[in-house]
Formats: C-alpha cells, structure tokens, sequence
C-alpha cells in the first residue's frame, strides 16, 4: 500500500492512458452517429458530474496550470454553484460545471472519467442500452432515433447503408470507477460525489 500511496496519481494517469485509448476507439468505431464538436458543451451543463476523490485531485492538478485570471473565474463559478447549493430546496441540485468557460472546458485533459465518455451508446451493468441526452437535441445518434418511440429505428439504420453499425459499450461510472481498476492500475478513486460538493466545505 505504501508504494501505491507514492506513486497514486502516477498510476491514476496509466488508467486514464488506458482509458483514452479504449475511448479512442469506441468513438471512431461510433463516428457516423457522434455529431459531438468543440463549444457545444451540452455535456458540461445541469448536471451532476460524479467525481472520485483521486479526479478531483488531478482535476485540481490542471487547475493550477492556468493563467491567474482563468483560476479566478473558475474560483467565481465554484463560489457562485456552492452558493446556489445552499440555497437549494430540491430533491436533484443540476448546475453548469465550474470549470466550463465560453463553452470551453478550461481543464480539458484533466477531465473526469464521466466527461471522457459522455457521447456514446451505453450499456450499464443491467444490460440496458442508454442513448445521450443530446440525442434527443438532435446530436449524437439522432440520425438513427425514433422520436416517437424514443429507441434506435433499425430502419433509419439500414437507410444509412453504414459498415459500422452502432455499439452500446459499457462505459458507465460505476463500471469504469470499480475496484477491480484499482487493482489492476495500484490506485484508489476513494470517495465519490458531485463535483460540486468536493467544494462545499472549503
């Protein structure tokens, strides 16, 4: 335990190396149902964004590479999100990530596990097959939904005469965050929560 506690975030990288290069694929594989492009953002806004504790530490890593001005607009949207939280008298607190700026992630490559994988057709440990939400904002696997029924159209599908048909992966938090990663990489995601609660109390 005591070399994984040395060498943790190294290793937390090694996953997340390991990580890409499966969603490398996925998404190339996916290409001609992911319409996703830079300052779209649908994915970084009213949510939640769980995050383990070993994220956000590296996420926080990313944080101090940036200019002094860029932190101080990322430290105004967390003071702002904690604010609205507080205040919150709900079952299910959504908000835009602090992190977010002109619909550009500013710590991009410092990114969650959640915001990696966010576009593709998923399939969690139950078996069942879950489109994105910004399917139904007309973007990723849109061109192969029916509205009406809100399920993947085999019939839009063949009108495409595409090689590659769509794929649900398994590429659900739960599943990505599961201790068998963290014996397999020698690190610990330790707790998990919303984003925005890692900063409630600091």
């Amino acid at each position: 335990m005591e070399v994984w506690a040395d060498n943790m975030l190294i290793n937390y990288v090694n996953y997340l190396n390991f990580l890409n290069e499966k969603l490398r694929k996925f998404f190339a594989s996916q290409k001609p149902y992911i319409f996703c492009d830079k300052g779209c953002a649908r994915c970084c806004k009213n949510a939640q964004f769980p995050y383990s504790s070993i994220e956000v530490t590296y996420l926080l890593a990313g944080f101090q590479t940036l200019d002094r001005y860029t932190q101080q607009v990322i430290r105004s949207n967390i003071q702002k999100t904690v604010n609205d939280k507080k205040i919150f008298d709900g079952e299910k607190f959504l908000y835009d990530c602090p992190f977010l700026i002109n619909d550009v992630c500013a710590v991009y490559d410092f990114r969650g596990v959640v915001c990696r994988t966010f576009g593709l057709l998923s399939q969690g440990n139950d078996g069942r097959i879950k489109v994105p939400f910004c399917c139904y904002q007309g973007f990723n696997y849109s061109n192969i939904l029916d509205m009406d029924t809100k399920k993947l159209s085999q019939e839009k599908i063949d009108k495409l005469h595409l090689k590659e048909e769509p794929v649900a992966f398994n590429v659900s938090y739960e599943f990505l965050t599961d201790p068998a990663f963290e014996y397999k990489f020698k690190f610990l995601f330790g707790d998990k929560k919303p984003l925005i609660d890692w900063f409630l109390d600091k």
